[in-house]
């Protein structure tokens, strides 16, 4: 059996430096099925961290449709097929007017890309605006949406908003204060974009921002920072690759939780459980002035393979009650990480939605010190314990677990055991 360390130098030799990996003992896995995986040792991993495999690991109904249809045809679509139509019917069918048209991509940093060209085509100017805490993923363009990955030789047309945060608001003030201090920040933000020439052509967020520690905020708490963006001729696109397809429970979208309909939508990660999908959901008027603005041809994108893959994701998640049990189940989580709140201080705030919920680590609740070594510890203690999840957040001290949507009330209890252990052998150290 191939050795952690053998494997580690061939990816290194094959695939270049940098190659990241989780933990600081990698896993090298060999299964899945449901919420569990298996590694090359036959030891297995309560799986409460991977979001692509959306309806579970390896899940029959999605293995059979990408099995019948890679057997039957796989081409692109300058080829009539009904594939593609069904899927983008039933797909645009979960959202609200007009969101009724789409573009399939092969990932989510694709679909940011076409988003972005989207603004542009709509609005004539090229400035955008993101938050300072915030992965769109990796093409050039949208790489250049990233501070805590910037990419040489940053683009002047990008301007960056504060983060928010719950836990820590701007100016001290929860709620709507909160609100209109970040509607203020883009706002501010949109007056140098016009300076330098750029004007305002898109804000681009996650709406449930979940890099950024997915903070607790109302719905309607964006609505002044969205009033703004639209007062100044901009559009508003939502990245949901991470809160979408009914993982937060509540609502079937991330931007509906939040209380306001994006004029994009962009999605990728868990949309055929793990096969290579993504895509744009926007209005008719919109898709037009792209389709006339930009030439615009995936050869992968939307492939017969691709969209039997993601119709079958849909299916399950609708004929199985996924996002209800995603909110039983989240709710269950999070009750439990508030009693573990009781036993140990170092847990300063529980916060998510559904099946996308955490705590935030401190070193002292009074001060809401962030204990960002001791939160990442706390990660590879579990990773031992068998029980995969991991951290971000603006200090990178949220626990972060986002597990497949079949994750049951018991596994959440498996969890929250084996979280109580390790917070209770790990020194609370800085």
């Amino acid at each position: 059996m191939t050795d952690t360390q053998t494997l580690m130098e061939r990816r290194a030799r094959l695939l270049g430096p940098n190659m990241s990996t989780f933990y600081e003992e990698p896993v090298h896995l060999v299964r899945g099925a449901g919420a569990w995986v298996w590694d090359a040792d036959g030891r297995k991993y309560l799986d409460c961290y991977n979001n692509v495999p959306h309806v579970g690991h390896c899940h029959p109904k999605v293995v059979e449709a990408i099995c019948k249809q890679a057997g039957t045809l796989n081409t692109h679509t300058r080829y009539l097929h009904e594939g593609i139509l069904d899927y983008v019917e039933a797909l645009t069918a979960t959202f609200d007017d007009p969101l009724s048209t789409a573009i399939m991509t092969c990932t989510g940093s694709e679909a940011n890309d076409i988003a972005l060209r989207m603004a542009r085509a709509v609005t004539g100017k090229t400035g955008v605006i993101a938050t300072d805490h915030t992965y769109h993923g990796n093409t050039l363009a949208v790489s250049q949406l990233s501070r805590t990955n910037p990419p040489p030789g940053a683009w002047d047309n990008v301007a960056f908003v504060t983060a928010p945060d719950s836990y820590r608001p701007q100016g001290g003030e929860t709620g709507m204060a909160h609100a209109r201090a970040f509607a203020a920040d883009v706002e501010a933000r949109i007056a140098e974009l016009e300076e330098k020439g750029h004007g305002l052509s898109a804000l681009i967020i996650c709406p449930f921002f979940a890099n950024e520690g997915f903070p607790t905020l109302e719905s309607g708490w964006l609505q002044p920072a969205i009033d703004a963006v639209r007062r100044a001729g901009g559009i508003v696109i939502a990245d949901e690759v991470q809160p979408g397809f009914g993982r937060l429970g509540t609502h079937f979208w991330g931007h509906q939780k939040a209380g306001f309909t994006p004029d994009v939508v962009t999605i990728g990660k868990p949309m055929a459980n793990g096969h290579p999908v993504g895509g744009v959901v926007t209005s008719p008027h919109i898709m037009t002035a792209f389709r006339e603005g930009f030439r615009y041809f995936n050869t992968f994108g939307g492939n017969p393979v691709s969209a039997a893959a993601a119709h079958a994701t849909l299916d399950v998640v609708q004929e199985e009650g996924l996002m209800d049990h995603a909110r039983a189940v989240g709710d269950h989580a999070r009750d439990g990480l508030r009693a573990l709140a009781g036993k140990h201080a170092c847990i300063g705030d529980v916060r998510g939605s559904g099946l996308f919920f955490g705590a935030e680590l401190v070193l002292d609740r009074d001060t809401k010190t962030p204990a960002t070594a001791f939160t990442k510890r706390i990660a590879n203690v579990m990773r031992r314990k068998g029980v995969l999840l991991n951290f971000l957040g603006v200090h990178y001290n949220v626990l972060k677990m986002r597990p497949p949507l079949p994750f049951s009330e018991q596994d959440a209890d498996l969890m929250l055991r084996t979280l109580d252990e390790a917070l209770a052998e790990t020194p609370l150290e800085a």
